[in-house]
């Protein structure tokens, strides 16, 4: 049951990075917002069923879980954002190398010890985003616009093209960090501050902030800058909605089932990200793109397999 619910995960989470990049012009300014009201609304309806069915939750809860849940948010909404500059096959790989730069911010601030296979997985990780970043800045313009032609896109050449995902790794790498801490029963860091939730509050707790800032949004694009919303401009994003919030459901229920096996499955979701992208949205990348995105795959599997040895 838990190759399932790991596959599943796998195959929703891959399937959000899908209908979110499908559903973010490049010329609509606020579709980043647009998808934040979209998972904000589907997370918050899935918060009310948990609530309904027993999971215990307060404001309390949700103002310990703050620290972490706001980094999940605002690395999602970077990642938004990021998904109307460049291409999806190059996005994905860098904002899911997030989990090496966790281990490092674990291993110097909380004196976390990190194994040999993790080191390799972090290494792996880093220097495939290095490459590809590289790989990324320095192609010939001209070869560019010939592989982006078969997809009907065009991305400029900019630094900001990949600055964005980039603070989605460094950002959602704090939040996985902050999720060390008060998922931990045993964490001593700032006893003042931190205090343990069970992982079902606070995850409703993060739903819960995610449909206030869903709240937020809609004010802001609708109220206010009067946007129009209806289901053929904005469906897929609801579509990633939907799957990202039942990928993080199944991702649950597999970690817990069988973390050895599970984790490694579910990490290598970004590549299916990647065959989607191709498949769906004919985007082509140069021999060097592939080349980092395989060495950043290894490093991401690596660590997936690290993790599930160490929670067995």
């Amino acid at each position: 049951m838990w190759l399932i619910l790991a596959l599943t995960a796998l195959l929703f989470w891959s399937g959000s990075d899908l209908f979110s990049k499908m559903g973010s012009k490049p010329d609509d300014k606020y579709s980043h917002w647009k998808m934040v009201m979209a998972v904000g609304l589907v997370m918050g309806i899935h918060a009310f069923i948990e609530i309904a069915t027993g999971t215990p939750i307060s404001f309390e809860a949700i103002l310990y879980y703050l620290p972490a849940s706001s980094m999940y948010i605002l690395s999602m909404i970077f990642g938004y954002v990021t998904l109307r500059y460049i291409e999806l096959s190059v996005s994905s790989p860098i904002c899911n190398s997030s989990g090496a730069l966790a281990a490092i911010l674990c291993f110097l601030v909380l004196g976390q010890t990190i194994d040999g296979l993790s080191t390799v997985g972090v290494v792996f990780v880093c220097v495939g985003v290095l490459l590809l970043g590289i790989s990324e800045y320095t192609e010939n313009e001209e070869a560019r616009a010939a592989r982006q032609s078969k997809a009907n896109v065009k991305y400029s050449k900019s630094v900001l093209a990949l600055l964005l995902p980039i603070l989605y790794c460094i950002i959602d790498a704090l939040g996985t960090f902050f999720d060390s801490i008060i998922l931990d029963e045993e964490s001593t860091f700032m006893p003042n501050v931190f205090h343990h939730l069970p992982e079902d509050t606070a995850n409703v707790a993060y739903e819960l902030t995610f449909l206030f800032m869903a709240v937020v949004a809609f004010i802001y694009v609708v109220l206010i800058r009067k946007q129009k919303l209806t289901v053929k401009t904005e469906g897929y994003k609801g579509l990633g909605a939907l799957c990202e919030t039942a990928g993080q459901f199944a991702y649950i229920y597999a970690i817990a089932a069988n973390p050895v096996g599970a984790a490694p499955v579910i990490s290598a979701y970004c590549a299916a990200s990647v065959l989607w992208s191709r498949i769906f949205l004919k985007e082509k990348l140069s021999w060097k793109h592939y080349a980092s995105i395989a060495v950043v795959f290894a490093g991401i599997i690596i660590l997936g397999v690290a993790e599930g040895l160490g929670e067995a």
